[in-house]
């Protein structure tokens, strides 16, 4: 399903639509199959405008077998269309999906236009010249029904057949079958009188310039490497497999032509202690991880704030606590990001808005990180890490230039002094070992001032925590970005993949004609200077997040409130997936009316 729906996506930016995906998938690696454990769906949304989310509710649901029809039809829009592959309704299926009886014969489906069809038999008479096993014929039915949406849908051919073609090139059966199971499907789409309606979808409008479909976490990859390239600094990916973020390790693995070396280490601690040790090396260190791997890197991280060297700490968050949802989406690491560290041990904090804003949001995370010498933390999650949505390649020359500028000599007089700072950032010299003359001392032990000798004297590590602070406060943020029509009467603010959802829930609540202001916060540590003044400029701020700050209301609410001292209403939930654009609605209409 999951390769089903990617090239469906595919097919949808090659004609020009505008596209939010969201894939869902078992945690299990062998879930149950014929249990509602173990369905895996694919929804895409796609339009001839600017889309922000993956939809509410669907308009058509293809069911394959009884657990996919039972866990996706609640979500299916009230006369929708189903497309059931009737092959797999069999008694012992549909007692596994826990139906008491066919719902294909009970009448539960009165309420949609339902297209019965053997999917299964009509893939294996395609593919019968191929001499495949009856096994494999009928896994090609993922392409046959492919075929047959992008005959209903307009989607062009073409790219899936190249696709298949490259794919399966060193197997001609696999590959003639899966090509022949899609144009079988598009025929039938084609010829059969069942389906009376086809869809064209014109292009929507866009800038001029060169896209493709980005998922998230291939988009954080891309922008390490392109920090990497514009810093001149060797990309080393220290890191430990653990979903959903390690389709970055994936990625980067691949690109060892762009001076980038990664590591699969035995376990999260030994990931970003090489990522550190990189980068006490003179190389962009990177580690990535998620929630619990967060956990466990938290003294190294400290080790790094002492040592103040660049690293990057890439968080794509999950359902916790402990092993929690491994493969759905929440943001719940935030005050882990903040304050998960024993001592004073201040990073920095970015979060990412989008699967596209990876890019940007690693690019400037890694500036932040080697221009003030300090680790950074940059939240993702797994709605962003797995979703996809056109994105525009940017050029290199439009990537700011990231300068590392190492130390090459004594810094006063014949002397050098690791913990020198520079005034504008308080960021320390970053030495190269074996430069000669830069002989110096480390670890994580307090440093004496200005010389990094081990230093146990009070005064000095008050002077030290308040300098690491004072550089992560004095990092330059910009200044807010506020869409709003004029004179609002509720503001409603949000951080990371809340971006989507939020924005179509104020479309359609400034339609209803209510008065809404939309702000989206990348800089979480520290937040922009601005940012008080403008809470404070409306009647009612309203903040959506999905979490539950352990009982305190949201846990950025928790922050903005006890930062601010304003009155900001959280609304939360924790149900491992993205807020509907529907619920947020009613809830902008109450903070509006003034009903809290």
């Amino acid at each position: 399903m999951q390769l089903t729906g990617d090239r469906f996506a595919a097919g949808t930016a090659v004609s020009g639509n505008d596209l939010s995906t969201l894939p869902n998938f078992p945690a299990e690696i062998r879930a149950p199959a014929g249990t509602l454990s173990g369905v895996s769906s694919f929804q895409l949304h796609f339009a001839d405008h600017d889309v922000l989310t993956p939809g509410d509710a669907p308009d058509v649901l293809v069911a394959m077998n009884p657990a996919a029809l039972r866990a996706n039809l609640r979500d299916l829009a009230a006369g929708g269309t189903v497309i059931v592959d009737t092959h797999d309704f069999t008694k012992r299926n549909l007692v596994k999906a826990g139906y008491p009886a066919d719902p294909l014969a009970d009448g539960s489906l009165d309420g949609f236009t339902v297209h019965r069809a053997d999917l299964t038999a009509l893939t294996v008479a395609a593919v019968d010249e191929f001499g495949l096993s009856r096994k494999d014929a009928s896994r090609a039915k993922n392409m046959f029904t492919l075929g047959l949406l992008s005959w209903m849908y307009g989607r062009p051919a073409e790219p899936t057949l190249d696709y298949l073609s490259k794919r399966f090139a060193a197997k001609p059966a696999l590959r003639d079958a899966n090509r022949a199971a899609f144009t079988a499907g598009w025929n039938y789409g084609e010829t059969t009188e069942a389906f009376a309606v086809r869809y064209e979808i014109p292009p929507a409008p866009a800038p001029a310039g060169r896209y493709r479909t980005i998922t998230g976490n291939l988009a954080l990859a891309y922008g390490i490497v392109a920090a990497g390239d514009r810093s001149g600094l060797p990309v080393f990916l220290g890191s430990y497999p653990i979903t959903p973020a390690s389709d970055v390790l994936h990625e980067l693995a691949k690109l060892k032509h762009f001076d980038v070396t990664t590591f699969q280490a035995e376990d999260e601690i030994a990931g970003i202690g090489a990522a550190l040790g990189a980068a006490w090396g003179g190389a962009l260190g990177v580690t990535t991880t998620s929630g619990p791997g967060l956990a466990l890197k938290g003294e190294a991280i400290g080790l790094a704030t002492m040592l103040e060297l660049p690293l990057l700490i890439c968080d794509i968050q999950r359902g916790g606590p402990s092993t929690g949802l491994p493969t759905k989406t929440e943001q719940a690491d935030l005050l882990q990001a903040m304050f998960g560290r024993n001592g004073e041990a201040p990073v920095p904090v970015l979060a990412a808005r989008s699967p596209g804003d990876c890019f940007d949001t690693a690019v400037e995370a890694v500036r932040i990180a080697v221009t003030y010498r300090t680790p950074v933390l940059l939240l993702s999650d797994g709605y962003i890490a797995n979703g996809a949505e056109p994105w525009a390649v940017p050029s290199a020359a439009s990537l700011p230039v990231i300068s590392p500028d190492f130390a090459t000599g004594p810094n006063e007089g014949d002397t050098f002094l690791p913990y020198l700072r520079e005034p504008d950032t308080l960021a320390r010299p970053w030495a190269v070992p074996g430069t000669p003359g830069l002989e110096h001392r480390i670890g994580g032990i307090e440093k004496a001032d200005r010389t990094g000798d081990i230093s146990y004297d009070p005064a000095n590590h008050d002077k030290m925590v308040r300098l690491r602070q004072a550089k992560i406060d004095g990092i330059a943020v910009p200044p807010t970005f506020v869409d709003d029509p004029g004179s609002s009467d509720l503001l409603v603010i949000g951080w990371g993949s809340t971006y989507g959802p939020i924005g179509a829930a104020i479309r359609q609540a400034r339609a209803e004609g209510l008065k809404v202001a939309q702000a989206h916060l990348r800089y979480l540590n520290p937040l922009p200077a601005d940012l008080g003044e403008l809470l404070r400029r409306y009647p009612r701020v309203l903040l959506p997040e999905m979490n539950l700050g352990y009982g305190y209301g949201g846990q950025l609410a928790l922050l903005l409130r006890s930062k601010f001292l304003v009155d900001v209403q959280s609304h939360t939930q924790v149900n491992g997936q993205p807020f509907a654009v529907h619920d947020l609605v009613e809830v902008i209409r109450t903070q509006v009316k003034g009903d809290r």
